[in-house]
């Protein structure tokens, strides 16, 4: 059987983006023009790739199944553009990354400090920005790339128009007074006063995970929004408080410990671009890929 791989770009939009609707709207065509080209690939394969329900289209597993090799065709692709353009010298331009305060430390500030060499023709601007703002900053086209964050058990999938490259695994830790004992088990936790984080996010995920597998009720009065002023409450005894690991990565309060009982699960990071005809440019997935490179070369604690 001939497949026609430009058919299988339309399906790949429909499994990235959820339904026909908004595949139309992140591929810039008509819903028609979306249903039409899958109608032909189902009737050129003699099998049904999408499974057309009153809520919306869900793909078959054979639909599944072609939208990853369609995923696959498009990273090779992808890779022989970048090729290309490097051959030609074109891998340049202005590239705007958004980004919150742990990244921009453990890997953003390196990146900068390398860029000049690794990529000459590539201005890397840096935003620190919240992950809501930096995803309307993003659909805008205000950044070209946007660090996001999900604890383990949560991962909802991107915008329509957008794809998340996995970019990142690091362990919850719990800061606490270097005067206590170092807990062996989540359960030596249970009775302590934990700080919050202000906004919504990962970590507060994360605690509220915690909070339901250890049974905790009463939630802590301190809140912060910025890791370092949490370790500062942590310094100052008012309770110990689940922090990334990127956040524990500069010189700890003399009187602050960090430990890592087994069940804290971990955070995972991904770096999101926006998906169109013309978009990442090889410039943004220049950076990108430096970005997972320098992710990668980071010693554990």
């Amino acid at each position: 059987m001939d497949i026609d791989p430009r058919r299988l770009g339309f399906l790949l939009a429909v499994s990235r983006s959820g339904g026909v609707l908004a595949a139309a709207d992140a591929m810039h065509v008509s819903p028609s023009a979306v249903s039409q080209q899958i109608a032909r690939l189902e009737s050129e394969l003699g099998i049904r790739v999408l499974d057309r329900q009153p809520a919306g289209a869900v793909l078959t597993p054979a639909g599944r199944l072609l939208a990853e090799t369609a995923e696959r065709i498009e990273s090779e692709l992808g890779e022989a553009r970048r090729a290309l353009s490097e051959l030609e010298g074109n891998v340049s331009g202005v590239v705007v990354v958004g980004a919150f305060q742990t990244v921009i430390r453990a890997v953003l500030v390196p990146l900068l400090e390398e860029l000049e060499q690794a990529l000459p023709g590539i201005d890397l601007v840096v935003h620190e920005v919240a992950e809501e703002h930096g995803q309307r900053a993003l659909r805008r086209g205000e950044l070209d790339l946007l660090v996001t964050e999900h604890d383990v058990t949560v991962q909802a999938p991107p915008p329509a128009g957008t794809f998340d490259v996995p970019f990142l695994d690091e362990p919850w830790v719990v800061a606490m007074p270097a005067s206590e004992p170092a807990p062996t088990g989540l359960l030596e936790l249970a009775d302590r006063t934990w700080l919050a984080p202000q906004q919504s996010g990962a970590t507060a995920r994360a605690l509220d995970r915690l909070a339901t597998e250890l049974g905790l009720t009463a939630r802590a009065a301190h809140r912060y929004r910025d890791f370092d002023v949490a370790l500062s409450m942590v310094a100052a005894g008012l309770g110990i408080a689940l922090l990334p690991e990127l956040a524990i990565r500069r010189h700890l309060p003399e009187n602050v410990q960090w430990a890592a009982p087994p069940g804290l699960g971990y955070r995972r990071l991904f770096v999101r671009h926006r998906v169109t005809r013309t978009e990442p440019r090889a410039a943004t997935l220049a950076v990108l890929e430096q970005m997972i490179r320098v992710a990668a070369a980071l010693e554990p604690l």
